[in-house]
């Protein structure tokens, strides 16, 4: 018994280990300025294709959008997001969104995006904590297809 059970366990390590977005999709994660991304409606259409700036930590891919927009809503509705990275036509993959109202995520995607976007360390359309504790602001994470 105590066999199977450590069998079980590697098994499950390896699959943990082993979970994450493909090669192809992170590889334009780590260059891309741009996500392309589509909700998905109520009776499985795809919204218009938007491109975002976002935060790649390695685990997951961050960014903001509106507590009301049709992102969140949908995200909040458990509908999944479409996502291209880089381009309209770049890798994709399909995962589940969560919606986060935690000032210290936009801290942490600040500097990212400074880095990223001239803009943002001017200052404009930087992801800002005082927003997100505001309510003006939400994150939507969004890690690896199962």
């Amino acid at each position: 018994m105590s066999l199977m059970l450590l069998v079980a366990a590697m098994v499950l390590a390896a699959a943990v280990a082993g979970a994450g977005f493909a090669p192809q999709v992170v590889d334009v994660l780590k260059s891309s300025k741009n996500l392309y991304v589509a909700t998905e409606r109520a009776d499985g259409s795809l919204s218009k294709v938007s491109p975002i700036w976002f935060m790649y930590d390695g685990e997951a891919v961050y960014f903001t959008t509106v507590p009301d927009s049709w992102k969140a809503k949908r995200v909040r509705r458990g509908r999944p997001l479409h996502v291209w990275v880089g381009s309209a036509d770049g890798p994709h993959f399909v995962a589940p969104g969560e919606v986060l109202t935690d000032p210290a995520v936009a801290e942490r995607m600040a500097p990212v995006y400074d880095q990223k976007y001239w803009i943002s360390w001017l200052g404009f359309f930087r992801p800002r904590p005082d927003r997100v504790r505001d309510g003006k602001t939400v994150i939507i994470r969004v890690r690896p297809p199962a």
